[in-house]
């Protein structure tokens, strides 16, 4: 005996393929946007975005590493 799907879950499963899908494709979109936004603010500025991220997250692994001393 085959086994069938309820007709109603599999439009539940479908309608959770697609909301997964569109949060992937623009999360992904967000991500290019950011990315590109960033290189033209350090082209139009004197400070360089990722350098004072890299910067501050370093500090923050300092201060972190101190307070579990």
């Amino acid at each position: 005996m085959p086994w069938f799907q309820d007709p109603i879950q599999s439009n539940i499963d479908n309608l959770r393929n697609i909301r997964r899908e569109a949060s992937i494709h623009f999360r992904n979109k967000k991500k290019v946007y950011l990315k590109a936004k960033i290189v033209e603010l350090e082209t139009n500025s004197n400070i360089k975005i990722s350098e004072t991220y890299t910067e501050a997250s370093m500090i923050l692994r300092r201060v972190t590493s101190l307070e579990l001393m």
